[in-house]
């Protein structure tokens, strides 16, 4: 009994980490920060790549309970939307082989890849996960977010991007 009381004291810690911030950012409206990282095949993009859709930029890590949460979210709204682009960029210094495991076992789709720093340095301080970055396709900052969120708040922001 112990034991699980310690864990869920462990869960709210970190969900409290993850939703210590609700606002947009002082970032809303300017230029996004472009950035080249590997994903998770070794195949190298930019940021920049996906100018014309809407991109979803999510900071995560695989042990991150909120991560967790909002990952098949982000799944089902790029599935369903060909004009959204989610990009996930693991901050949690975690093996490459980890966050394909991660990836598989939760049948998740999009776009993964590992920070080298770049991408934690230009869209933070990343001091809580998840953080998600909303670019609209003219590649503006219109939203960011630090802590999970709904499915609905990322679609409604979507829609309000047409």
């Amino acid at each position: 009994m112990k034991k699980l009381a310690v864990a869920l004291g462990i869960l709210m810690f970190f969900f409290a980490i993850g939703c210590s911030d609700t606002s947009a950012g002082k970032e809303a409206g300017k230029k996004a920060f472009d950035f080249e990282l590997r994903d998770m095949e070794g195949k190298t993009f930019r940021l920049s790549d996906y100018r014309g859709k809407i991109i979803i930029l999510n900071f995560f890590a695989t042990w991150c309970p909120p991560c967790r949460i909002e990952m098949p979210d982000f799944d089902e709204i790029e599935k369903e939307r060909a004009d959204v682009k989610v990009i996930a960029v693991n901050v949690g210094r975690e093996s490459a082989e980890r966050v394909k495991q991660f990836a598989s076992s939760n049948n998740l789709e999009f776009t993964m890849a590992l920070d080298d720093g770049q991408a934690s340095r230009l869209y933070g301080p990343i001091r809580g996960i998840p953080v998600t970055v909303i670019i609209d396709k003219e590649f503006n900052i219109a939203k960011k977010y630090v802590g999970m969120r709904p499915k609905e708040v990322f679609v409604r922001d979507i829609e309000s991007l047409e």
